[in-house]
Parts: C-alpha cells; sequence; structure tokens
C-alpha cells in the first residue's frame, strides 16, 4: 500500500501546476505525421519546467508540459515514449526541450556557430536534421522523417 501511495504521488506531481520565471508568446508551425499546427503558442518555461500552450482562433487547444516527463491532456509519458509516438524513436530523449528552448541538440553535434546563433546539421541512417537557431527563429527540419519545428517571435 505504501508502493501505491508514493507511485500516485510521483504520478500526480509529475503534471501538477508549476510557477513559470519566463513567458514568451511564439508563433509555432509543427509538422509531423502526427501532428500538424500553426498558430500563436504561449512558451513558458523555468529551471526545471516548460509548458507549451497552444492557441487556434485565440483558444487554447493544448497544453505540452516537460519536465522529468512530458504531459499532455492525453496524460504522461516519459520523453522516449513521446518521441516513439509523436516525433521519432531514434531521437534523444531532451530534443522536444532543447528546439523548444533554442538550445543543441545531438550534445551540440557539428555545431557552427553563425553571426547571431548556431546552426547543426546532423545526417545518418535515421535522420537528416538541419537546425538554426537566432535572435528572433528556431528552425529544426529532418527530411528523413518529414517534422519541421518552426518558433518565431512574435515582435
Amino acid at each position: 500500500m505504501k508502493y501505491l501511495l508514493i507511485a500516485f504521488a510521483l504520478l500526480f506531481t509529475a503534471c501538477s501546476i508549476k510557477n513559470y520565471e519566463i513567458t514568451q508568446t511564439k508563433i509555432i508551425i509543427i509538422k509531423s505525421p502526427k501532428i500538424k499546427f500553426g498558430d500563436v503558442a504561449y512558451l513558458r518555461n523555468s529551471q526545471k519546467s516548460i509548458e507549451l500552450e497552444l492557441f487556434t482562433a485565440g483558444k487554447s487547444i493544448e497544453k505540452i508540459s516537460i519536465n522529468h516527463l512530458i504531459c499532455t491532456s492525453a496524460g504522461c509519458m516519459t520523453k522516449s515514449a513521446f518521441n516513439q509516438e509523436f516525433l521519432n524513436a531514434s531521437y534523444p530523449s531532451d530534443i522536444l526541450q532543447n528546439i523548444l528552448l533554442g538550445t543543441p541538440i545531438y550534445d551540440e553535434k557539428n555545431r557552427v556557430y553563425t553571426k547571431d546563433g548556431f546552426e547543426q546539421k546532423i545526417e545518418d541512417k535515421d535522420v537528416n536534421i538541419r537546425y538554426r537557431v537566432s535572435s528572433n527563429l528556431i528552425y529544426f527540419k529532418d527530411t528523413k522523417n518529414k517534422i519541421i519545428f518552426k518558433i518565431k517571435d512574435t515582435n
């Protein structure tokens, strides 16, 4: 019984309300075999967690919370399970949070600095990724798996 209570406590705290230090309004385009979205979103984050709230026509349609799990309206799952279901199973588990925050992916593999950010090109048998981060744009495209993330500042 004691272990059951601990399991429930962990499950419910994974998706509990967080206090975010930074809130930004972004224009986000996401295209993957299972996700198609293009509109405004709020990106909130603190040092330990991230929340992406997606809007269509001014109405909130989905919240994606990331800490040690990824939680959506459908429930919580591990980062690797989320990648397997919605992105690509070969991606590193932290790829979604890295893209949303504009930080390097694949342990900074092939990172080249540009005048206002960086670029990464990653090709192997599973992926063909072009990833660019600048002061007002994050662009991720995997041509092999037909996945695109484009995140722009609204100002």
